[in-house]
């Protein structure tokens, strides 16, 4: 084991910096250094005054760190990374997770003496400057303190480089250069800087820590940052149990990282002849002669036997690479949640105050971000995707995505998506970057129109408006329907729309047309409100354009049919303040930050907003949307019927894209399935599982709704508001004697649906009304049967009695009657004592009227 205590030796050597640090620089300015010195232009009384004056305290701010994001097992407990980010592949370790051959290794090869040194090699340290000076030698006789105290001047270079300039990588290879340089006047002041920081650094801090500071700082070539990296890196191994031969390797890589890394089989450099070396053809030669002077050194120094030495120095370099992966693509299933809460670190000011602070905060900082995903729930939602919708399924970009919800504080518990997340632009529609659920700041996406599930904001207006969901209206088809836009009115023929199946609609209430979504009834809703109410209302409930504009930008008739581009984590979060009785809760991906050290970093908080619409409102709209998911309804097909009652909506718009919104009181699912490029016709594709494309969106959304009940289930929704579901009477106008025209007219235009019944006995025109069912008040757009005249109603007459025979015969024959008179009307002069059917009756022309005489 190395030893973790100073010597004499070393305390005597810490002594140095306690006796006068101007000590040092006098060494370096006798004898034969004074006349170096001078070559490079610095007299030696210069030489004592700048160390004097250079500043003892080294800032040894935490090294650039990987951040992961995290998914949280609610079974066990355990934290699964998802994806990490990093400029410097890094991962910290403490000194107990160090093997002892490692650390022999280092110290054999890179200081041997760490632990009874004082920080500085004097005599090493001079001869080195005067030989970098007269260019004899380029080595830089640093101890372990030295060359972490270089190490922590490159990160801290580094750390203060722009990521966003044009120069970054030659920025990044001159802090580097700067902290390394060991000719001329600079050189010699750096080494002075790097002696006096190491000599304070051994004053303020155990050996331990400063071999485990360097052990973590080091480069090991490339993007490998720290031992535990590169052992993963370069021998899919742990810094714990590393092998005498691997240990050698790495600790003669650290020596000179990018010559001697071996994760390059075409070689690390070239020589003048463009002779590739170091390379998988020449078992890396200059690393395996490094190593095994590294070897040779442990040997030397006790630290190995010669048997240990025989069998490692025998072995070839053997790289075992585990790609350092970084990234969402490492996620998979879980990819485009993992991008949609880096979003979040990326955009969010609460992350740093401009965007490149927070992009350096995920690659530099060590987050670890812990999010809302819950695998329970996940796991079924993404199996049921991988089932129903892969990937490029017609190559005409056919998309689908589902997330749900928690009603309760907006957290994110599934998302999924068909495609396999890449950020390398390809022509494989299967792969993508774009996160379907999520908009253009949380995922690329400008969202998608949703159709008929853009109907729920009507519903909520007509609501607030006062109308009952058992009101009725003529939901047919209309080709001069008047639409309120913003105070003015544009007339709409939405027989260019139509209804789902060629229906041409028909008379019924708000509950009939949300189960069925009816869009000729949606219509005839919208034309009793306005347009801009609507667009209110859904601004309200949080939906944005996916490009982040408020839909109340942009108002036309076609709203109510959901022709606008929105996400469907909007759609979802909007039926989820539904469920929740009114309260709106954003959409939220993570629910704690550490940084580094361990503390908390600031997170966006819960944002739940009450009374977003009412509770009566809210328990009125959910008492309508469950009928969309009842037997018969048009959301049927997505639901589960594992007892959790659930409200919901459909959509479709042009053919081209189509929602499933579902959701209990605790959880709500939206899923999306279309076309996120083009507008090929889905209603004519067969899906891989039979069917049509426009089915796909019901058994992902069921089995990702059944998997959220089994974990959070749902109770009933509360009882809709009496006077919103109230039955609505109104005057019925009077409409008999009008002519059938002019009934219809009056009928419509006081809000009702007319229907011709078949005439009736009567003795007006055959085109005037003699009769209406109902009369007197009706349910307002009620259907109102009117019934023309046959014309062939006539009355006895009354004046009859009394009359002479030949007097009678006309008066019967006048109306259209026919007379049979009695024997006891012949004789002459007699008169009319009685008819059968008697004077005043209401008969049919052609009816025989027996005539009695006196």
């Amino acid at each position: 084991m190395p030893q973790k205590n100073r010597t004499v030796k070393g305390v005597l050597g810490g002594l140095l910096g306690l006796v006068g640090l101007s000590a040092v620089a006098g060494l370096l300015v006798t004898t034969s250094v004074t006349p170096v010195l001078a070559m490079a232009g610095i007299a030696g009384n210069s030489a004592v005054t700048l160390f004097e004056e250079l500043p003892a305290n080294l800032d040894v701010n935490a090294p650039m760190e990987q951040s992961t994001i995290y998914a949280t097992d609610p079974n066990t407990g355990e934290n699964i990374a998802l994806a990490s980010f990093y400029e410097q592949n890094r991962v910290p370790v403490k000194y107990e997770d160090l093997s002892p051959t490692l650390i022999n290794a280092i110290l054999s090869s890179e200081d041997k003496n760490f632990y009874s040194h004082g920080g500085v090699n004097l005599g090493a340290t001079v001869k080195a400057v005067i030989d970098n000076l007269r260019k004899t030698s380029s080595r830089g006789a640093s101890t372990i303190t030295q060359q972490f105290v270089k190490n922590v001047q490159i990160q801290e270079c580094e750390q203060k480089a722009d990521t966003a300039s044009e120069t970054y990588s030659a920025d990044l290879q001159k802090c580097w250069t700067d902290a390394t340089n060991a000719e001329g006047a600079a050189g010699i002041e750096r080494k002075l800087q790097e002696m006096r920081y190491a000599i304070q650094i051994e004053k303020t801090s155990s050996k331990n820590d400063i071999l485990l500071g360097y052990l973590n700082i080091a480069n090991f070539g490339g993007t490998v940052y720290g031992i535990e990296a590169a052992a993963k890196y370069y021998f899919s191994a742990s810094a714990s149990n590393l092998t005498i031969a691997q240990a050698a390797t790495l600790a003669g890589i650290v020596q000179n990282p990018n010559t001697f890394r071996i994760d390059l089989p075409e070689g690390t450099y070239t020589d003048n002849d463009g002779v590739a070396h170091n390379s998988a053809a020449d078992g890396y030669a200059a690393t395996l002669e490094r190593r095994n002077y590294v070897l040779n050194r442990m040997k030397a120094d006790g630290k190995i036997t010669e048997a240990e030495y025989d069998e490692a120095y025998a072995s070839p370099i053997e790289p075992a690479i585990t790609p350092s992966v970084q990234g969402c693509a490492t996620a998979g299933q879980n990819a485009y949640f993992c991008q949609y809460a880096k979003s979040i670190i990326e955009n969010d000011p609460i992350f740093g105050e401009t965007r490149q602070e927070r992009s350096e905060l995920l690659r530099r900082g060590g987050l670890k971000i812990y999010t809302t995903l819950d695998l329970r729930v996940q796991g079924p939602a993404a199996q049921a995707m991988a089932d129903n919708a892969p990937g490029n399924m017609d190559n005409q970009y056919f998309g689908a995505a589902g997330v749900s919800l928690n009603t309760k504080n907006g957290n994110i518990i599934s998302m999924t998506q068909n495609t396999t997340f890449s950020e390398t632009v390809t022509d494989d529609q299967a792969f993508t970057s774009i996160v379907f659920a999520g908009d253009r700041v949380h995922g690329n996406s400008d969202g998608f129109p949703v159709g008929s599930a853009y109907k729920l904001f009507t519903l909520i207006d007509w609501l607030e408006k006062g109308h009952s969901v058992r009101e009725t209206l003529n939901g047919a088809v209309q080709r001069n329907l008047k639409m309120n836009v913003c105070g003015g009115t544009q007339t709409v023929n939405t027989a260019e729309i139509g209804n789902f199946g060629g229906n041409r609609g028909y008379t019924s209430n708000v509950l009939n047309f949300t189960a069925q979504s009816l869009n000729s009834g949606y219509f005839a809703m919208a034309a009793k409100l306005d347009i801009c109410d609507i667009n209110k209302v859904a601004d309200r409930m949080g939906v944005t354009f996916g490009t982040g504009e408020k839909v109340t930008d942009k108002n036309a008739p076609y709203d109510v049919l959901g022709s606008k581009n929105i996400s469907p984590m909007a759609m979802a979060a909007a039926y989820a303040t539904v469920a929740n009785g009114g309260t709106y809760c954003a959409p939220r991906a993570i629910e704690k930050v550490l940084n580094a050290d361990g503390t908390e970093h600031p997170i966006p908080p819960v944002a739940c907003k009450e009374g977003v619409i009412s509770p009566e409102v809210a328990a009125t709209a959910a008492f309508a949307l469950q009928g969309v998911m009842a037997s018969g309804g048009t959301g049927a097909r997505g639901n589960p019927f594992d007892r959790t009652p659930l409200i919901g909506k459909t959509g479709t718009h042009n053919r081209e894209g189509t929602m499933m919104i579902e959701s209990s009181t605790n959880v709500a699912t939206a899923v999306w399935a279309g076309r996120w490029k083009g507008q090929a016709d889905i209603f004519q594709v067969p899906s891989q599982k039979g069917g049509l494309l426009n089915e796909i969106r019901y058994p992902i959304a069921k089995a990702t709704q059944a998997a959220a009940n089994a974990v959070y289930g749902g109770s009933a929704f509360p009882q809709p508001d009496r006077n919103l579901t109230r039955t609505i009477l109104t005057d019925v106008p009077s409409v008999v004697g009008m002519t059938v025209d002019e009934a219809r007219a009056a009928l419509e235009g006081a809000g009702f649906s007319v229907s011709v019944g078949t005439p009736v006995d009567g003795s007006q025109a055959t085109n005037i009304v003699a009769a209406q069912d109902p009369s007197g008040q009706a349910p307002t757009g009620a259907t109102v049967t009117i019934s023309p005249s046959n014309g062939q109603a006539v009355t006895v007459p009354e004046d009859i009695l009394g009359k002479s025979k030949t007097a009678a015969f006309a008066s019967l024959a006048g109306v259209g009657l026919n007379a049979q008179f009695d024997t006891s009307c012949n004789p002459g002069g007699s008169k009319v004592s009685s008819t059968d059917p008697t004077p005043g009756t209401a008969t049919t022309k052609g009816t025989t009227v027996t005539v009695v005489c006196e």
